[in-house]
C-alpha cells in the first residue's frame, strides 16, 4: 500500500521536491485517523526519511501492534536542486521548457533526473520484494508513488521514468493507492 504523505506546510506553487517541510500537526493526525483502524498489526512500513513522510510513519508504527519502521532514501521525492524551494513562476521559462522537452534525463534546477529516481526506486522495489512481505506500506511522495506505479508495468527503465513523468498528478495529500507487485 502506497500512501501520500500529508499536505505539507509549504506555500502553493512553491517547488519543494527533495526539501524537508513540515506538516501541520492536524494534518498528520487526520490521515493518521483514517489508517490506523483500516491497516492490521505486524505490517511493515517503509518511509522516506523527509519529515513530511517520517513523522507520520512513527506515528503508525506506535498504532500498529509490533509493525518494523525502516527508513529507507530512496523512498524520498526527486531533488530538484536549485529549483527547490522556490516559486514556480520565478524558474526560467527556458529552463521549465528544457525539462518538458526532456523529461526523462533532464535534471532541473542541475539536481536529479526522473531516471535516476526510477533507478532507486526499482532498486528499492527489488530490496522489498526480496524480504516477500505479503503487505507493506510505504509512505512516500507523489513522484515516488507515481514511479512506484508505472514499475508495475514491466517497462524499460526509460519507458517506466516517461509514463511517470507524462502521467497527471492526482494524487491527494494523504491518498492510499494498492499495488501488487
Amino acid at each position: 500500500m502506497l500512501v501520500r504523505h500529508p499536505a505539507p506546510q509549504v506555500s502553493s506553487g512553491i517547488c519543494y521536491g527533495r526539501s524537508d517541510v513540515a506538516v501541520a500537526s492536524h494534518e498528520r493526525e487526520k490521515v493518521r485517523t483514517s489508517l490506523r483502524h483500516s491497516l492490521p498489526p505486524n505490517i511493515p512500513i517503509y518511509t522516506s526519511p523527509l519529515l513530511r513522510c517520517l513523522d507520520l510513519a512513527q506515528q503508525l508504527a506506535e498504532d500498529l501492534p509490533a509493525s518494523a519502521l525502516h527508513i529507507d532514501a530512496r523512498l524520498a521525492e526527486m531533488d530538484f536542486g536549485a529549483w527547490e524551494m522556490r516559486p514556480w513562476q520565478a524558474i526560467p521559462r527556458m529552463e521549465i521548457d528544457a525539462w518538458a522537452a526532456d523529461m526523462v534525463h533532464y535534471r532541473p534546477g542541475s539536481g536529479e533526473n526522473v531516471l535516476a529516481m526510477a533507478t532507486r526506486l526499482q532498486a528499492f522495489l527489488h530490496d522489498l520484494l526480496r524480504e516477500q512481505h505479503g503487505v507493506a506500506i510505504l509512505i512516500c511522495h507523489a513522484g515516488t508513488i507515481r514511479l512506484l506505479s508505472a514499475l508495475q508495468e514491466g517497462l524499460s527503465l526509460e519507458e517506466t521514468a516517461l509514463l511517470a513523468a507524462t502521467s497527471a498528478h492526482k494524487i491527494g495529500y494523504g491518498a492510499t493507492i494498492t499495488v501488487n507487485f
